[in-house]
């Protein structure tokens, strides 16, 4: 079943570098250089002006360049770090912005990664510099996305325009990333800023392809399961068409993050490295 459904996902021409963008009035990004298979062409970093200074939301990756662009795009006046989750492209660079702008960081108030300490706590449904913050946990326990009252959304790396999104467990969940794609289903936004990659203008019906994709996706891992028992890798090897050994290794991650699904579901067992449908008595 490789193949079975596939998304029409957004591309764009690699970006300027070391520049500050323009994405709408007062939204600027500059696009960090740590392109990759998992990053597109780089990490999304992006400059809010408001009254007091810029926001600078995702600092982006630990990287002295990247960190520099950000300070002569925003001349050091940042008042404020906002963070959508804890992975180390997105918060990397944030502890040296925060050192040479003394500007406070603000985070879920549950980080994934415990060594990092935001200054301000964010819980699901605060108001932070005028935008709604939407706890969408899945890609990462900790994920936030930001939305604005005009219809902007933040979506960080939740709902990304250039691709689906990693689900790895332990703290990448699979029915939690159901859940927020739900989520944001229910509203009504009309453009969304990913983490990564181009706007996704008119994004319900994207997202709610993306859901599709994984209840297909599911839906076919099960099936292969009630034929006999696999591992992940192999289940991986007979629905994915991926050949890159690195997209195969997050693809594997991904049907791990299903399996898991699929048996606190009571669908599924685990015995040694092996799945299969769970037996009845």
């Amino acid at each position: 079943m490789k193949g079975t459904y596939n998304l029409a996902f957004l591309k764009e021409p690699e970006p300027r570098r070391r520049e500050a963008l323009f994405v709408l009035p007062g939204i600027r990004r500059i696009v960090a250089n740590n392109p990759s298979l998992m990053t597109y062409h780089g990490t999304n970093t992006y400059l809010i002006e408001t009254s007091d200074g810029a926001i600078v939301l995702d600092p982006g990756p630990d990287d002295d360049g990247h960190l520099d662009d950000v300070i002569a795009a925003t001349h050091g006046a940042v008042s404020a770090i906002l963070l959508s989750h804890s992975h180390s492209d997105h918060l990397g660079a944030t502890s040296s912005l925060k050192a040479r702008t003394r500007a406070p960081v603000f985070a879920f108030h549950r980080p994934a990664d415990p060594s990092f300490e935001p200054d301000g706590l964010i819980r699901n449904g605060d108001i932070v510099a005028g935008m709604t913050a939407i706890h969408t946990p899945g890609h990462a326990s900790d994920h936030l996305c930001f939305a604005r009252p005009d219809g902007v959304v933040f979506s960080a790396d939740h709902v990304m325009s250039w691709s689906s999104s990693i689900v790895s467990p332990p703290d990448g969940n699979m029915a939690a990333y159901c859940d927020s794609l739900r989520v944001m289903l229910s509203r009504d936004d009309r453009l969304y800023l990913p983490g990564h990659g181009p706007a996704l203008p008119n994004p319900r019906p994207y997202v709610a392809d993306l859901l599709k994709r994984r209840i297909l996706r599911e839906e076919a891992i099960f099936a292969a399961l009630a034929a006999g028992p696999a591992t992940a890798w192999d289940l991986m090897d007979r629905l994915y068409s991926k050949t890159d050994p690195w997209l195969r290794r997050a693809a594997e991650r991904n049907v791990l993050a299903h399996l898991d699904k699929l048996h606190s579901e009571g669908l599924v067992e685990q015995i040694d490295d092996r799945w299969q449908t769970r037996r009845t008595v």
